[in-house]
């Protein structure tokens, strides 16, 4: 027998037949080393796949149990069966591949090349073929091994549309840091400038989709790639061919919420004072004196400061920028659609979605969506409330008096503050869900009745249409509740990274986690780790 047919260890056992004048013999060679001895099964079910007549079957068990080599007669004089190899073909479920299985011949032969490719044919396999393969897997043959030979192609998705912006969108701001220490917040180049008719952004049109092939030959279809629409914003508009976005005025070029605007810019020559009463302006705000305590700017672009900001209230769809600082004197208000930058912001309340860099922040509330950047020679947080989305960056936390200072990373306190207003509303909608349902059944008994009154069937049909409405966005909340539920335990993880010092007095909360600082930590990084907040080296 030739164990090169044969789909088992070099080491195991295996058995031989000879069909000689005098009867058909068996000899079993036994295992070598920690190959396995031979079962009388596999001894069985080749004798009845070679058709061997009338064997005796305590002899086979016999010379099984021995394996000693020696050839024992199990049937009288017979004319062997030669079988051939067999060869069987399976195709996956989604038919972009074709597998053959070959059993090995038994004294007989292999298969041939168009054997092998008619009995595909007949398993439906006309596409993919490695012809290649398949005349090396003849040759070479590879016996009770699912082995691919045929591939289908598979379908290429077209790219979606997209758009080509021609200024820099994600412009970083970055105060200089002067060699004594000091940060100038004068030079940050924040400003983007563009000309009347100057081409702000191209479409590039998306790419239709090349279908694939299955190992049958059937098509398969491809998905075009979805187009998308420019971000046009205010003061901008459309090219006749649909394809680019065109400044309609020279201005400063902003990109908020996903839209491209261009903001001419209102400019306050002194104080924002009596004088100048609030303002309130579609552009950026450029005020060259201070904003003294009540008054109120609001701005759909940027507010820049040149001086001081007291107690005054500022609101910015794009970003603040505060050359010298805010004394907010417990009233004072900074809300950003995008970053803060100011020297220093001393009791007030701060909201930023983006970022919030400054050189010290003292005893105010803030609220951050990305990172809070502390730097200069100071880098100081101190007092007050702070939540921040990512991750906060400091020299000095705290003070050596314990000043209490409230962090919290690694959530967006603005994401936290809607999954409660959120939950607030489900409940409350909820009541009052209940309490129209209450009075449909009540009203619905009247009628079965026959005493509803034309007011109690217009109140009738009002109830049911609250219920209807009530219903609705109770979907709508729950759904919304189940995604910032998500968002806020997925999210909750955070950075707080120290240069110099955290003073105790610090409580830290890290999502759910939360430490009280109790002595004085030095270049270090606070981070999560499961269920606790670590104190980790200063480059974690």
């Amino acid at each position: 027998m030739d164990r090169s047919n044969m789909d088992f260890n070099i080491n195991d056992g295996f058995c031989e037949l000879q069909f000689k004048d005098d009867g058909v013999y068996l000899t079993v060679h036994p295992p070598v080393g920690n190959g396995k001895r031979l079962e009388i099964n596999a001894v069985i079910d080749r004798l009845v796949r070679k058709k061997i007549r009338d064997f005796d079957r305590s002899k086979v068990e016999f010379a099984v149990r021995r394996a000693d080599k020696a050839p024992v007669k199990i049937a009288e004089p017979q004319q062997e069966e030669k079988i051939d190899a067999t060869v069987t073909v399976t195709v996956s479920p989604d038919k972009m591949k074709a597998y053959v299985t070959f059993t090995p011949p038994d004294n007989g032969r292999m298969l041939t090349l168009e054997e092998v490719l008619e009995e595909l044919s007949k398993n439906g396999v006309k596409y993919g073929i490695n012809r290649t393969n398949l005349e090396t897997l003849i040759k070479y043959p590879v016996y009770n091994e699912t082995i691919c030979v045929a591939e289908g192609k598979p379908p290429v998705n077209g790219r979606s549309g997209k758009v080509e912006f021609h200024f820099d969108v994600n412009r970083e701001v970055k105060p200089t840091i002067l060699e004594d220490g000091r940060v100038d917040f004068r030079e940050l180049n924040l400003i983007q400038n563009v000309e009347q008719g100057e081409i702000l952004c191209t479409l590039i049109p998306p790419t239709p989709g090349t279908p694939g092939k299955t190992v049958a030959g059937t098509d398969v279809p491809a998905l075009d790639g979805k187009p998308v629409a420019l971000p046009r914003g205010r003061n901008v508009s459309i090219s006749e061919d649909g394809s680019k976005l065109i400044a309609n005025i020279s201005g400063q070029i902003s990109y908020i919420d996903g839209k491209v605007s261009v903001f001419a810019t209102h400019e306050v020559k002194a104080d924002v004072d009596n004088s100048t009463g609030n303002i309130s302006f579609i552009g950026n705000v450029a005020v060259r004196g201070n904003v003294l305590s009540g008054f109120t700017i609001e701005a759909g672009g940027n507010v820049e400061v040149m001086g001081v900001v007291e107690g005054a209230v500022i609101k910015a769809g794009g970003d603040i920028i505060l050359r010298r600082g805010m004394q907010g004197m417990g009233k004072g208000i900074l809300i950003s659609g995008g970053d803060i930058i100011a020297r220093y912001i001393e009791n007030s309340n701060i909201e930023a979605r983006n970022d919030i860099k400054a050189e010290a922040i003292m005893h105010s509330n803030v609220k951050c969506g990305n990172k809070l950047e502390l730097s200069g020679r100071k880098g100081l947080l101190v007092g007050g409330t702070c939540k921040v989305g990512k991750e906060i960056v400091a020299k000095v936390i705290g003070s050596h008096l314990a000043t209490v200072t409230d962090i919290e990373v690694g959530v967006d306190p603005t994401v936290r503050e809607r999954f409660k207003a959120v939950k607030d509303e489900i409940i409350q909608i909820e009541t009052d869900l209940r309490k129209a349902e209450q009075a449909i059944t009540i009203l619905k008994k009247m009628e079965l009745a026959g005493t509803l009154t034309p007011e109690k069937k217009e109140m009738l049909a009002k109830s049911m249409r609250t219920k209807v409405y009530f219903s609705s966005r109770l979907v709508e909340l729950k759904d919304e509740f189940t995604q910032l539920e998500a968002k806020l335990q997925q999210d909750a993880y955070g950075k707080i990274r120290c240069y110099n010092i955290i003073y105790p007095g610090t409580k830290v909360a890290i999502g759910s986690c939360m430490m009280y600082v109790k002595e004085n930590l030095h270049y270090c990084t606070l981070y999560r780790d499961g269920a606790d907040i670590r104190v980790g080296p200063i480059d974690k």
